[in-house]
């Protein structure tokens, strides 16, 4: 299996948790992008894209409307983003990021999930370098010489193109998320992306097998999913 059916698994998997928690995490990321990058989404395309991908986990238009308008009141909370790094069960590497308005209760929150599964958090960069920070689009197609030319030809830096099960999957750094974005629409109006996201892939990944690894690693994610202030979890298992 390749990336890009990691890829599309780790979204799919990002969206089975509870409505409420998805409406929560989208609507505290849509605020603090709103703040700091202005309420239209016309001159802020980080927020642009946020809204797009919010809709598509079926956020309800309301809650995304009400963290705007919070946004331009200029009051409220001030979030700021918290990355943890560390070594999960199994010996797996994790990145832990979150929105927080108080690091000590996140940090707190977020080593107890490591401690309480016999895991172990490390210090900033401990396993971050094994990752790569990538912009990632998967799309329904297989012509990979036929997209590969039309971000070449908009000078576009692309890391890879894979074709898979009649999806084809883009990766570029993470600052290209735009630039590829809009080639391809540009390029092909009336495409469909079921992947858009900036998100770590890992370099190698790390098998978790054995009935207790295997449980221990669920509950762990479940642990992170359940602190509040947590947006996203990216890992290298590979469940056997």
């Amino acid at each position: 299996m390749g990336r890009a059916f990691e890829v599309r698994k780790a979204s799919m998997a990002k969206t089975a948790g509870a409505k409420t928690k998805v409406y929560s995490k989208y609507s505290k990321e849509i605020y603090v992008v709103a703040k700091n990058g202005g309420p239209d989404p016309d001159a802020n395309l980080q927020l642009r894209s946020l809204m797009d991908r919010a809709k598509k986990d079926q956020v309800p238009g309301h809650v995304i409307d009400k963290a705007i308008e919070k946004a331009s009141g200029g009051a409220g909370e001030d979030y700021a983003a918290a990355r943890y790094e560390g070594f999960g069960p199994g010996n797996c590497m994790v990145i832990v990021d979150c929105l927080t308005d108080n690091n000590s209760r996140t940090f707190t929150d977020v080593r107890q999930c490591f401690v309480k599964t016999k895991s172990k958090i490390g210090a900033p960069g401990s396993v971050a370098h094994m990752f790569e920070h990538q912009a990632v689009f998967s799309f329904k197609g297989d012509d990979e010489d036929a997209i590969l030319e039309i971000l070449l030809m908009d000078d576009v830096e692309v890391t890879d193109v894979e074709v898979e099960d009649g999806m084809t999957t883009v990766f570029a750094p993470h600052t290209e998320y735009f630039k590829v974005k809009t080639s391809l629409t540009a390029a092909m109006p009336e495409l469909e992306f079921e992947v858009e996201q900036i998100t770590f892939i890992p370099q190698t990944y790390t098998k978790i097998e054995g009935e207790d690894d295997l449980a221990m690693f669920d509950k762990f994610l479940a642990m992170l999913e359940d602190c509040d202030d947590v947006q996203n979890v990216y890992h290298n298992a590979e469940l056997a």
